[in-house]
Protein backbone atom coordinates (compact mmCIF):
# COMPACT_ATOMS: atom_id res chain seq x y z
CA UNK A 1 0.00 0.00 0.00
CA UNK A 2 1.32 3.64 -1.35
CA UNK A 3 2.09 5.55 1.97
CA UNK A 4 0.65 8.85 1.77
CA UNK A 5 3.30 10.97 2.47
CA UNK A 6 5.18 9.43 -0.70
CA UNK A 7 2.28 9.84 -2.79
CA UNK A 8 2.05 14.09 -4.00
CA UNK A 9 -1.13 13.50 -5.58
CA UNK A 10 -2.79 12.76 -2.22
CA UNK A 11 -3.54 15.48 0.32
CA UNK A 12 -4.30 15.41 3.84
CA UNK A 13 -7.86 17.26 4.45
CA UNK A 14 -9.62 18.76 7.48
CA UNK A 15 -13.46 20.08 7.58
CA UNK A 16 -13.36 23.80 8.60
CA UNK A 17 -16.34 25.83 8.44
CA UNK A 18 -15.99 29.50 8.29
CA UNK A 19 -17.70 31.16 11.11
CA UNK A 20 -18.83 33.38 8.48
CA UNK A 21 -21.08 30.53 6.73
CA UNK A 22 -22.18 29.61 10.44
CA UNK A 23 -23.37 32.82 11.12
CA UNK A 24 -24.89 33.14 7.64
CA UNK A 25 -26.82 29.74 7.88
CA UNK A 26 -28.16 30.96 11.13
CA UNK A 27 -28.96 34.60 9.88
CA UNK A 28 -31.01 32.81 6.73
CA UNK A 29 -32.99 30.43 9.03
CA UNK A 30 -33.99 32.84 11.25
CA UNK A 31 -35.41 35.27 8.08
CA UNK A 32 -37.11 32.14 6.91
CA UNK A 33 -40.42 33.06 4.56
CA UNK A 34 -42.40 29.87 5.57
CA UNK A 35 -45.26 28.55 3.50
CA UNK A 36 -48.40 28.43 4.53
CA UNK A 37 -49.96 24.79 5.03
CA UNK A 38 -53.46 24.05 3.44
CA UNK A 39 -55.48 22.79 6.27
CA UNK A 40 -56.35 19.70 7.03
CA UNK A 41 -53.08 18.21 5.44
CA UNK A 42 -49.87 15.98 6.38
CA UNK A 43 -47.01 14.27 5.44
CA UNK A 44 -48.89 12.53 2.05
CA UNK A 45 -47.95 16.34 0.62
CA UNK A 46 -44.60 17.19 1.73
CA UNK A 47 -43.05 18.17 5.04
CA UNK A 48 -45.77 20.19 7.29
CA UNK A 49 -44.39 23.57 7.91
CA UNK A 50 -44.99 23.14 11.57
CA UNK A 51 -42.40 20.17 11.92
CA UNK A 52 -39.66 22.14 9.58
CA UNK A 53 -39.83 25.37 11.58
CA UNK A 54 -39.59 23.20 14.26
CA UNK A 55 -36.50 21.64 12.92
CA UNK A 56 -34.97 24.55 11.57
CA UNK A 57 -35.09 26.15 14.50
CA UNK A 58 -33.07 23.65 16.52
CA UNK A 59 -30.16 23.85 13.29
CA UNK A 60 -30.07 27.54 13.47
CA UNK A 61 -30.38 27.96 17.77
CA UNK A 62 -29.03 24.33 19.32
CA UNK A 63 -27.65 22.28 16.50
CA UNK A 64 -23.77 21.90 17.27
CA UNK A 65 -21.50 21.93 13.74
CA UNK A 66 -18.36 22.70 15.43
CA UNK A 67 -19.25 19.36 17.75
CA UNK A 68 -20.17 17.33 14.41
CA UNK A 69 -17.27 18.76 12.36
CA UNK A 70 -14.71 17.56 15.17
CA UNK A 71 -16.16 13.84 14.98
CA UNK A 72 -15.41 13.76 11.16
CA UNK A 73 -12.26 15.31 11.46
CA UNK A 74 -11.45 12.54 13.86
CA UNK A 75 -10.98 10.50 10.67
CA UNK A 76 -7.93 10.46 8.57
CA UNK A 77 -9.21 12.60 5.66
CA UNK A 78 -7.40 13.53 2.13
CA UNK A 79 -8.41 14.94 -1.36
CA UNK A 80 -7.00 14.21 -4.93
CA UNK A 81 -7.76 14.99 -8.09
CA UNK A 82 -9.18 12.35 -10.57
CA UNK A 83 -9.97 13.30 -14.07
CA UNK A 84 -10.49 16.84 -13.63
CA UNK A 85 -12.62 16.77 -10.32
CA UNK A 86 -11.67 16.65 -6.41
CA UNK A 87 -12.03 13.38 -4.84
CA UNK A 88 -12.59 13.59 -1.13
CA UNK A 89 -12.31 11.05 1.24
CA UNK A 90 -11.81 9.36 4.82
CA UNK A 91 -8.97 6.68 5.00
CA UNK A 92 -9.20 4.76 7.65
CA UNK A 93 -6.38 2.03 8.45
CA UNK A 94 -6.96 -1.27 10.59
CA UNK A 95 -4.81 -2.45 13.62
CA UNK A 96 -5.17 -5.87 12.18
CA UNK A 97 -2.37 -6.31 9.18
CA UNK A 98 -4.47 -8.55 7.41
CA UNK A 99 -7.49 -6.73 6.93
CA UNK A 100 -9.62 -7.02 3.71
CA UNK A 101 -9.67 -3.10 1.88
CA UNK A 102 -13.20 -1.96 1.27
CA UNK A 103 -14.90 1.15 0.05
CA UNK A 104 -17.88 2.32 1.43
CA UNK A 105 -20.11 4.31 -0.63
CA UNK A 106 -23.52 6.75 0.36
CA UNK A 107 -26.01 7.61 -2.06
CA UNK A 108 -28.57 10.87 -2.49
CA UNK A 109 -29.04 12.27 -0.26
CA UNK A 110 -26.59 10.78 1.82
CA UNK A 111 -22.97 11.41 2.98
CA UNK A 112 -20.09 10.16 4.15
CA UNK A 113 -21.81 10.84 7.88
CA UNK A 114 -23.61 7.76 7.07
CA UNK A 115 -20.62 5.19 8.22
CA UNK A 116 -19.00 7.40 10.53
CA UNK A 117 -20.54 4.60 13.09
CA UNK A 118 -19.47 1.89 11.65
CA UNK A 119 -15.85 2.70 11.36
CA UNK A 120 -14.56 1.65 14.56
CA UNK A 121 -16.28 -2.03 14.66
CA UNK A 122 -14.71 -2.58 10.59
CA UNK A 123 -11.58 -1.54 11.18
CA UNK A 124 -11.00 -2.81 14.55
CA UNK A 125 -13.32 -5.65 15.07
CA UNK A 126 -11.28 -7.10 18.25
CA UNK A 127 -12.12 -3.93 20.29
CA UNK A 128 -15.85 -4.45 19.58
CA UNK A 129 -15.86 -7.93 20.88
CA UNK A 130 -15.75 -9.49 16.98
CA UNK A 131 -12.71 -11.67 14.94
CA UNK A 132 -9.82 -9.90 13.91
CA UNK A 133 -9.99 -11.96 10.48
CA UNK A 134 -13.43 -9.65 10.38
CA UNK A 135 -10.99 -6.42 9.76
CA UNK A 136 -11.24 -3.85 6.95
CA UNK A 137 -9.41 -1.00 5.66
CA UNK A 138 -11.52 1.46 4.98
CA UNK A 139 -11.99 4.09 2.26
CA UNK A 140 -15.17 6.34 2.20
CA UNK A 141 -15.01 8.53 -0.03
CA UNK A 142 -17.91 11.85 -0.80
CA UNK A 143 -19.03 10.71 -3.75
CA UNK A 144 -17.96 13.25 -7.03
CA UNK A 145 -20.27 16.32 -6.81
CA UNK A 146 -21.19 15.18 -3.78
CA UNK A 147 -20.03 17.36 -0.44
CA UNK A 148 -16.49 17.59 -0.06
CA UNK A 149 -15.93 16.30 -3.15
CA UNK A 150 -17.91 19.01 -5.31
CA UNK A 151 -19.02 20.88 -7.09
CA UNK A 152 -18.15 19.35 -10.14
CA UNK A 153 -15.78 21.07 -12.83
CA UNK A 154 -18.42 19.79 -15.31
CA UNK A 155 -20.87 18.02 -17.07
CA UNK A 156 -20.64 14.37 -18.07
CA UNK A 157 -20.40 12.68 -14.72
CA UNK A 158 -21.92 9.39 -15.01
CA UNK A 159 -22.19 6.47 -12.84
CA UNK A 160 -19.49 4.79 -15.07
CA UNK A 161 -17.51 7.47 -14.67
CA UNK A 162 -17.49 7.83 -11.11
CA UNK A 163 -16.79 4.38 -11.02
CA UNK A 164 -13.61 4.77 -13.18
CA UNK A 165 -12.63 7.30 -10.63
CA UNK A 166 -12.61 5.39 -7.68
CA UNK A 167 -11.11 2.67 -9.03
CA UNK A 168 -8.44 4.67 -9.83
CA UNK A 169 -8.56 5.93 -5.96
CA UNK A 170 -8.03 2.43 -4.94
CA UNK A 171 -5.03 2.31 -7.45
CA UNK A 172 -3.75 5.78 -6.24
CA UNK A 173 -3.16 4.16 -2.77
CA UNK A 174 -1.94 0.85 -3.58
CA UNK A 175 -5.03 -1.25 -3.27
CA UNK A 176 -4.65 -4.28 -6.01
CA UNK A 177 -7.89 -5.90 -4.44
CA UNK A 178 -10.82 -4.87 -2.68
CA UNK A 179 -14.23 -4.77 -1.98
CA UNK A 180 -16.84 -2.40 -2.56
CA UNK A 181 -20.40 -1.70 -0.60
CA UNK A 182 -22.63 0.59 -1.47
CA UNK A 183 -26.38 1.92 -0.84
CA UNK A 184 -28.72 4.02 -3.44
CA UNK A 185 -26.50 5.66 -5.92
CA UNK A 186 -23.84 3.48 -4.30
CA UNK A 187 -26.14 0.23 -5.45
CA UNK A 188 -25.04 1.56 -8.69
CA UNK A 189 -21.70 2.77 -8.82
CA UNK A 190 -20.00 -0.24 -6.61
CA UNK A 191 -21.47 -2.91 -9.35
CA UNK A 192 -19.90 -0.68 -11.88
CA UNK A 193 -16.31 -0.69 -10.21
CA UNK A 194 -16.55 -4.74 -10.58
CA UNK A 195 -17.07 -4.47 -14.11
CA UNK A 196 -14.01 -1.58 -14.61
CA UNK A 197 -11.74 -3.78 -12.56
CA UNK A 198 -13.24 -7.29 -12.04
CA UNK A 199 -9.61 -8.08 -11.21
CA UNK A 200 -9.35 -6.18 -8.60
CA UNK A 201 -12.71 -5.83 -7.27
CA UNK A 202 -13.35 -9.05 -4.72
CA UNK A 203 -17.14 -8.75 -4.22
CA UNK A 204 -19.58 -5.93 -4.63
CA UNK A 205 -22.05 -5.67 -1.20
CA UNK A 206 -24.92 -3.42 -1.99
CA UNK A 207 -28.37 -2.48 -0.18
CA UNK A 208 -31.04 -0.47 -1.80
CA UNK A 209 -29.90 -2.62 -5.44
CA UNK A 210 -32.70 -1.44 -7.85
CA UNK A 211 -33.84 -4.23 -9.74
CA UNK A 212 -35.18 -3.59 -13.35
CA UNK A 213 -37.68 -6.14 -15.30
CA UNK A 214 -36.48 -7.14 -18.87
CA UNK A 215 -39.79 -8.00 -20.30
CA UNK A 216 -38.51 -11.85 -20.35
CA UNK A 217 -41.72 -13.48 -19.51
CA UNK A 218 -40.01 -16.92 -18.37
CA UNK A 219 -38.23 -14.85 -15.36
CA UNK A 220 -41.56 -12.63 -14.90
CA UNK A 221 -43.75 -16.11 -14.86
CA UNK A 222 -41.38 -16.94 -12.00
CA UNK A 223 -41.58 -14.53 -9.50
CA UNK A 224 -43.14 -14.99 -6.18
CA UNK A 225 -45.87 -13.73 -4.81
CA UNK A 226 -43.92 -11.56 -2.56
CA UNK A 227 -41.70 -10.62 -5.42
CA UNK A 228 -44.60 -9.48 -7.91
CA UNK A 229 -45.50 -7.61 -4.60
CA UNK A 230 -42.46 -5.35 -4.64
CA UNK A 231 -42.64 -5.17 -7.87
CA UNK A 232 -45.52 -3.50 -7.41
CA UNK A 233 -44.46 -1.25 -4.56
CA UNK A 234 -41.53 0.05 -7.19
CA UNK A 235 -44.18 1.16 -9.23
CA UNK A 236 -46.50 2.77 -6.76
CA UNK A 237 -42.63 4.17 -5.32
CA UNK A 238 -42.08 5.90 -8.93
CA UNK A 239 -45.97 7.50 -9.26
CA UNK A 240 -46.04 8.68 -5.49
CA UNK A 241 -41.82 8.95 -4.26
CA UNK A 242 -40.25 9.77 -7.76
CA UNK A 243 -40.72 13.50 -8.36
CA UNK A 244 -37.67 14.15 -6.63
CA UNK A 245 -35.60 11.97 -9.19
CA UNK A 246 -37.52 13.51 -11.97
CA UNK A 247 -37.42 16.93 -11.27
CA UNK A 248 -32.90 16.48 -10.47
CA UNK A 249 -32.87 14.09 -13.47
CA UNK A 250 -34.43 16.86 -16.25
CA UNK A 251 -33.88 20.47 -14.78
CA UNK A 252 -31.05 20.10 -11.81
CA UNK A 253 -30.14 23.74 -12.65
CA UNK A 254 -33.61 24.73 -11.42
CA UNK A 255 -33.77 23.29 -8.13
CA UNK A 256 -30.29 24.42 -7.94
CA UNK A 257 -31.77 27.57 -7.66
CA UNK A 258 -33.99 27.19 -4.63
CA UNK A 259 -31.67 24.93 -2.62
CA UNK A 260 -28.74 26.86 -3.25
CA UNK A 261 -29.91 30.20 -1.63
CA UNK A 262 -32.71 29.24 1.33
CA UNK A 263 -31.51 26.31 4.09
CA UNK A 264 -34.85 25.58 4.74
CA UNK A 265 -35.86 24.63 1.29
CA UNK A 266 -32.72 22.66 1.46
CA UNK A 267 -33.71 21.13 4.77
CA UNK A 268 -37.18 20.18 3.43
CA UNK A 269 -35.44 18.59 0.33
CA UNK A 270 -34.23 16.09 2.28
CA UNK A 271 -35.54 15.44 5.45
CA UNK A 272 -38.56 14.49 3.78
CA UNK A 273 -36.88 11.37 2.45
CA UNK A 274 -35.70 10.65 5.69
CA UNK A 275 -39.64 10.66 6.78
CA UNK A 276 -40.46 8.54 3.56
CA UNK A 277 -37.38 5.92 3.18
CA UNK A 278 -36.71 5.06 6.59
CA UNK A 279 -38.05 1.68 8.04
CA UNK A 280 -42.09 2.14 8.05
CA UNK A 281 -42.75 1.98 11.46
CA UNK A 282 -40.75 5.49 11.97
CA UNK A 283 -43.35 8.51 12.51
CA UNK A 284 -40.90 10.89 12.00
CA UNK A 285 -37.39 11.03 10.70
CA UNK A 286 -35.89 11.64 14.17
CA UNK A 287 -37.78 8.31 15.33
CA UNK A 288 -35.14 6.34 12.75
CA UNK A 289 -31.80 8.42 12.30
CA UNK A 290 -30.66 10.84 15.16
CA UNK A 291 -31.75 14.24 14.29
CA UNK A 292 -28.46 15.74 14.69
CA UNK A 293 -27.12 13.18 12.34
CA UNK A 294 -29.98 14.09 9.79
CA UNK A 295 -28.92 17.67 10.37
CA UNK A 296 -25.15 17.17 9.78
CA UNK A 297 -25.72 15.34 6.31
CA UNK A 298 -27.98 18.11 5.41
CA UNK A 299 -25.02 20.56 6.37
CA UNK A 300 -22.49 18.99 4.27
CA UNK A 301 -24.87 19.78 1.51
CA UNK A 302 -25.51 23.10 2.21
CA UNK A 303 -22.22 24.33 3.25
CA UNK A 304 -20.64 23.00 0.56
CA UNK A 305 -22.96 24.42 -2.27
CA UNK A 306 -23.33 20.66 -3.82
CA UNK A 307 -27.27 20.71 -4.17
CA UNK A 308 -27.23 21.50 -7.57
CA UNK A 309 -23.64 19.04 -8.67
CA UNK A 310 -25.50 16.17 -7.07
CA UNK A 311 -28.79 16.73 -8.95
CA UNK A 312 -27.24 17.06 -12.00
CA UNK A 313 -25.69 13.71 -11.32
CA UNK A 314 -29.44 12.71 -11.92
CA UNK A 315 -29.15 14.25 -14.96
CA UNK A 316 -26.37 12.53 -16.21
CA UNK A 317 -28.16 9.07 -15.27
CA UNK A 318 -31.36 10.23 -17.42
CA UNK A 319 -29.25 10.81 -20.63
CA UNK A 320 -26.55 8.02 -20.54
CA UNK A 321 -27.47 6.12 -23.28
CA UNK A 322 -24.63 3.31 -21.61
CA UNK A 323 -26.73 3.30 -18.34
CA UNK A 324 -29.79 1.72 -19.99
CA UNK A 325 -27.98 -0.58 -22.94
CA UNK A 326 -27.86 -4.30 -22.60
CA UNK A 327 -25.28 -5.36 -20.97
CA UNK A 328 -23.36 -9.00 -19.97
CA UNK A 329 -24.14 -10.20 -16.60
CA UNK A 330 -21.54 -8.95 -13.78
CA UNK A 331 -19.02 -11.60 -13.08
CA UNK A 332 -17.73 -10.31 -9.60
CA UNK A 333 -19.71 -11.95 -6.41
CA UNK A 334 -22.55 -10.20 -5.43
CA UNK A 335 -24.27 -9.56 -1.50
CA UNK A 336 -27.37 -7.77 -1.60
CA UNK A 337 -29.06 -6.92 1.74
CA UNK A 338 -32.77 -5.84 1.57
CA UNK A 339 -34.30 -3.80 4.29
CA UNK A 340 -38.13 -3.03 4.36
CA UNK A 341 -38.56 -0.11 1.94
CA UNK A 342 -36.44 -2.05 -0.65
CA UNK A 343 -38.01 -3.28 -4.11
CA UNK A 344 -34.90 -5.81 -4.50
CA UNK A 345 -36.38 -8.76 -6.42
CA UNK A 346 -33.82 -11.79 -6.26
CA UNK A 347 -34.73 -13.23 -10.17
CA UNK A 348 -34.21 -9.80 -11.46
CA UNK A 349 -30.92 -9.00 -9.70
CA UNK A 350 -29.79 -12.43 -10.63
CA UNK A 351 -29.82 -11.52 -14.54
CA UNK A 352 -27.50 -8.37 -13.92
CA UNK A 353 -25.31 -10.04 -11.30
CA UNK A 354 -23.51 -12.73 -9.88
CA UNK A 355 -25.35 -13.20 -7.01
CA UNK A 356 -23.67 -15.55 -4.06
CA UNK A 357 -25.47 -13.82 -1.06
CA UNK A 358 -29.22 -12.32 -0.32
CA UNK A 359 -30.63 -11.35 3.10
CA UNK A 360 -33.87 -9.73 3.78
CA UNK A 361 -34.39 -8.14 6.74
CA UNK A 362 -37.87 -7.12 8.74
CA UNK A 363 -36.89 -3.94 10.22
CA UNK A 364 -34.30 -0.61 8.96
CA UNK A 365 -34.49 1.00 5.57
CA UNK A 366 -32.86 2.86 3.06
CA UNK A 367 -30.53 4.33 4.90
CA UNK A 368 -29.27 1.50 6.61
CA UNK A 369 -25.92 2.03 8.16
CA UNK A 370 -27.74 4.76 10.07
CA UNK A 371 -31.08 2.91 11.16
CA UNK A 372 -29.81 -0.29 11.49
CA UNK A 373 -25.90 -0.44 11.77
CA UNK A 374 -25.98 -3.95 13.75
CA UNK A 375 -27.46 -5.68 10.44
CA UNK A 376 -25.63 -3.49 7.82
CA UNK A 377 -22.15 -4.26 9.49
CA UNK A 378 -23.04 -8.30 10.24
CA UNK A 379 -24.65 -8.38 6.54
CA UNK A 380 -21.16 -6.86 5.51
CA UNK A 381 -18.96 -9.77 7.09
CA UNK A 382 -21.06 -12.28 6.41
CA UNK A 383 -20.78 -11.44 3.00
CA UNK A 384 -17.04 -10.67 2.63
CA UNK A 385 -15.75 -13.49 5.09
CA UNK A 386 -15.28 -16.34 2.02
CA UNK A 387 -13.73 -13.94 -0.28
CA UNK A 388 -11.52 -12.00 1.63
Amino acid sequence: MTNHEENPLIRPYRVEIPQSALDDLRDRLRRTRWAPDLPGTGWERGVPTAYLRELAQHWAEEYDWRAQEAAINAHPQFTTEIDGATVHFLHVRSPEPGATPLMLLHGWPGSIVEFLGLIGPLTDPVAYGGAAGDAFHLVIPSLPGYGLSGPLPGPGWTDARTAAALVTLMDRLGYERYGVQGGDVGAFVGPLMGRAAPGNVLGVHANGLLTFPDGDPAVMGSLSAAERDRLARMDEWQEKEGAYMRLQGTRPQTIAAALHDSPAGQLAWIVEKFQAWTDPAAELPEDAVDLDVILTDVSLYWFTGTAGSSAHTYYERFNDPGMWAPRERGTVPTGVAVFPTDVSVRPLAERAHHVVHWSEFDRGGHFAALETPGLLLDDIRDFFRPLG
